[in-house]
C-alpha cells in the first residue's frame, strides 16, 4: 500500500496550485496567439525537452504499438482536451473553464461504466453524479445574458467537449495499462500532440509564427506553461498518481478550480459573486461524492 511521504505532499502541493493558474497563464496567451498555436508550442516544447532527457539518459524508443496507443491518447488529452480548452479561453473566463473542468472525473466514472467495467449505481454515486453538474447549472445562473452571445457559447462547448477528451483519454490510458515510464510516455504524448496542434494551425488555422513579434507578455505566458503547467506540474503529477494514495491524489481536482477562479478574480478582474462560490463548493462535493463511490466499489470488488 502506498504510503503518504513529505516528498509526495510537495508534489501534491505542486499540482494543486500550479495547474490551477495554468487558466490564467492560457488566458493571457490567447491574446496574442490562437489556442490551438499556443498549446502546440506549449506542448510541443516540453514534450521534446522530455524525451530528449530520456533519450539521453539511454530509454530505448518505444515499440510502434505503444507509440501508436501514445499518439492515439495524445490526441484526445492533449490535442482533444488542452488545445479546445486553450481555445476556450478567448471566449470564458478562466475560472469558469477551470470549474467546468473540474467536471472530469464525473465523466470518467460514465465512460468507465461503458467502456472498462459497469460500476455499481450507488445512492452516493447517483448523488454525486446529479451535484456535479448541478453545480455547474448553478454557476451558469450568472452567464444567463452571455449565453446570448455565439462567441461565449462556443467557449462553453469547446470546454465542455475538452473535459470530455480528457476524462475518455484518461479511461484509456488506464485500459491500455502501456509498460513505460509515465513521464516518458507523457513526453511522447505531449511530442506527438504539440506536433498536430501545430500542423492544424499552420494548414487550418493559418496563423503564422513569427517568434520575432512576440510580446513580454506573451513569451511570459508560454513559457510559463511550458516550464511551471507542462513540466513541473505534470511531472508532480505522475509522481503523485504513482506514489500517493488515491485519496490523497484526488486531492488536486478540488483545489485547482478555486486557484483558477481566485485567480481570474484578482488578477484578471473576472466576476466573482455568491452564485459561483455556492456552485462551484456544490460541483466539487459532487466531484467528491462520485470519486468517493468509485473507491468504494474498488475496494468492494477487491473483496469479492
Amino acid at each position: 500500500m502506498r504510503k503518504a511521504t513529505p516528498i509526495g505532499y510537495l508534489a501534491l502541493a505542486i499540482v494543486s496550485i500550479f495547474w490551477g493558474t495554468t487558466y490564467m497563464a492560457s488566458s493571457i496567451g490567447v491574446r496574442h496567439l490562437h489556442g490551438i498555436t499556443l498549446s502546440g508550442l506549449r506542448q510541443g516544447t516540453a514534450g521534446l525537452i522530455l524525451v530528449l532527457f530520456f533519450l539521453v539518459r539511454g530509454n530505448a524508443v518505444p515499440p510502434r504499438a505503444v507509440l501508436g496507443k501514445l499518439f492515439m491518447i495524445s490526441l484526445l488529452m492533449l490535442v482533444g482536451s488542452n488545445g479546445l480548452m486553450t481555445w476556450s479561453m478567448k471566449y470564458i473566463p478562466s475560472g469558469l473553464g477551470a470549474i467546468i473542468s473540474a467536471t472530469v472525473p464525473i465523466w470518467i466514472t460514465l465512460f468507465s461504466f461503458f467502456l472498462v467495467q459497469r460500476t455499481r449505481i450507488s445512492l452516493q454515486l447517483g448523488i454525486g453524479l446529479l451535484l456535479g453538474f448541478a453545480g455547474v447549472a448553478a454557476i451558469f445562473y450568472n452567464y444567463l445574458a452571455s449565453m446570448m452571445n455565439p462567441d461565449f457559447r462556443f467557449g462553453i462547448m469547446l470546454c465542455v467537449f475538452a473535459s470530455m477528451c480528457w476524462a475518455l483519454g484518461s479511461v484509456l490510458t488506464a485500459k491500455w495499462a502501456l509498460h513505460i515510464n509515465f513521464l516518458y510516455g507523457a513526453g511522447y504524448q505531449m511530442l506527438f500532440g504539440g506536433a498536430v496542434m501545430l500542423l492544424i494551425s499552420t494548414l487550418f488555422i493559418r496563423e503564422s509564427i513569427q517568434f520575432s513579434t512576440f510580446s513580454a507578455e506573451l513569451w511570459e505566458s508560454l513559457l510559463y506553461l511550458i516550464l511551471v503547467g507542462s513540466l513541473l506540474a505534470y511531472g508532480a503529477y505522475v509522481y503523485v498518481l504513482n506514489n500517493m494514495p488515491t485519496s490523497l491524489a484526488a486531492v488536486y481536482a478540488y483545489i485547482n478550480p478555486i486557484v483558477a477562479v481566485l485567480l481570474g478574480w484578482f488578477w484578471l478582474k473576472e466576476e466573482l459573486t455568491w452564485m459561483m462560490g455556492i456552485g462551484t463548493l456544490i460541483t466539487l462535493f459532487g466531484v467528491y461524492l462520485v470519486n468517493g463511490a468509485v473507491a468504494k466499489n474498488k475496494q468492494l470488488a477487491l473483496t469479492e
